[in-house]
């Protein structure tokens, strides 16, 4: 394979340095980004920027894609980490990977996790870098095979049953609809207790955070069925 062109290189780093830039420009302006205060702090004129991003929204996918993909990063390397059969810590590793790139990048967490960005749609290649961290959750259950605890009775309506099946059979994995259901329980409420943290909705409330956050996300595995 033949090495990038100087303008193709040149051209990558461009774009790296502007969405570094837009990136600072999130912890202090928040989700609501400005092309022409990107262009500024970068001392260009706004017109420069459009030739890397055409506009606001495709800056903004870019940065929500990075942020997916760094926080599934984490995810994956503290999952990798663990001996496969120690099915809780990947669980656990999984788990704390995601709240530990929240709290180091609440900017990013916040644009990918928080209130949703006015007048702006989310393309449909945000979708696949969305599902990956509830890819290694379920992939933690599915290793768990026959060692699965059974489940209490929790009946699915239909319609929701389908839903699930379609999940399932888009993404060739061999869960029943009752445990991706479970998981997905699981998912949300990761994300709950992370906005919770991060959004300061425990201040004045709970200290032990750790300690928090490691029970709830153990209540979590129970709830699938995960062993001990």
């Amino acid at each position: 394979m033949s090495a990038p062109s100087l303008r193709a290189r040149v051209r990558s780093e461009m774009s790296q340095e502007i969405k570094a830039v837009a990136r600072r420009r999130l912890a202090t302006d928040g989700a609501n980004l400005s092309l022409r205060a990107v262009a500024r702090d970068m001392d260009i004129v706004a017109s420069a920027l459009y030739r890397y991003f055409p506009s606001r929204d495709a800056l903004l996918s870019a940065l929500i894609i990075d942020a997916y993909d760094a926080l599934a990063a984490a995810a994956a390397e503290a999952d990798a980490a663990v001996p496969r059969d120690d099915l809780r810590g990947r669980w656990l590793a999984v788990c704390r990977a995601v709240r530990t790139w929240a709290l180091a990048h609440p900017a990013e967490y916040g644009l990918i996790y928080g209130a949703p960005v006015p007048d702006y749609a989310a393309p449909p290649d945000t979708v696949e870098p969305a599902s990956k961290v509830i890819m290694l959750l379920a992939g933690v259950v599915i290793d768990a095979g026959d060692r699965l605890k059974p489940l209490t009775a929790s009946p699915i309506a239909l319609p929701l049953r389908a839903d699930l099946r379609r999940l399932i059979n888009e993404r060739q994995g061999d869960l029943p609809e009752e445990r991706l259901d479970r998981v997905l329980v699981a998912w949300t409420h990761l994300y709950g207790v992370l906005n919770f943290e991060v959004f300061g909705r425990l201040n004045d409330m709970i200290e032990a955070r750790t300690e928090y956050f490691d029970h709830h996300m153990a209540l979590m595995a129970d709830l699938t069925g995960l062993p001990q």
